[in-house]
């Protein structure tokens, strides 16, 4: 089966002005991912694992290297697309969670949920009943789904964060330490629902802070080396 996505000699540097050098993030990495596939990140902090997640989503540039994405209307590279066209693949096939929900004010917990759905065209009553449902699955309860999440804990906005990332079946997720923050319920359903991804043919790419929760669905490992982060010499 032909890959989704394509990493060829990828290579993420960080100016440092006040330090007048630059920061190696990693260098020349080189890996695919099919669909269907689920693919581990590992390695200790400060190798670049979440920079490698970001600079796949696009949120990074990188300074070498390609990021080859075969969307539906055809190959793109992300690592140079247009911010236009990424924004479009964002919204229609590559999802990404993160550890921190960045939501608008005075938005409540099943109206963030609920927007992939609407902006697909779903019906409003539909899409919230649909965000509700995934609400409950990871475990939020009914009376703060119409309160604001900037409101609740950090352990709560994950639960939603991952709702609203895992409401609309993506063709590429990318994962940041989704489980960071979570009770142990919450990291049972998570791992339900991404062996209903995987099993849909999504492609994931993850780096976890309990492995062990999704350790049945991983596929490979890819082990980042402390001697990739380092000062690049000017």
């Amino acid at each position: 089966m032909r890959p989704i996505l394509t990493v060829e000699g990828l290579t993420k540097t960080f100016r440092m002005h006040h330090l007048d050098q630059s920061l190696l993030a990693f260098r020349d990495l080189s890996f695919s991912v099919r669909p269907g596939e689920f693919l581990l990140l590992s390695g200790p902090n400060g190798v670049g694992k979440s920079t490698l997640l970001r600079t796949l989503y696009r949120s990074c540039l990188p300074v070498a290297g390609h990021v080859w994405y075969e969307a539906r209307e055809g190959r793109i590279d992300l690592a140079c697309a247009a911010d236009v066209d990424v924004a479009f693949l964002r919204r229609r096939e590559i999802g990404f969670v993160t550890q921190f929900l960045i939501a608008r004010p005075r938005v409540p917990a099943e109206g963030v949920v609920a927007e992939p759905l609407l902006q697909a065209g779903m019906d409003s009553a539909e899409a919230l009943d649909e965000a509700r449902r995934w609400l409950s699955a990871f475990g939020v309860k009914p009376a703060l789904w119409r309160a604001y999440p900037s409101t609740f804990s950090g352990g709560e906005q994950q639960k939603v964060n991952l709702a609203r990332a895992l409401i609309r079946p993506p063709r590429l997720l990318l994962l940041d330490e989704p489980t960071a923050s979570l009770d142990a319920g919450a990291r049972a359903a998570l791992a339900v629902r991404l062996a209903e991804l995987k099993a849909a043919g999504a492609a994931l790419v993850g780096v976890f802070h309990h492995p062990a929760d999704v350790r049945p669905l991983i596929d490979r490992e890819i082990a980042l080396r402390p001697e990739e982060f380092a000062h690049v010499a000017e």
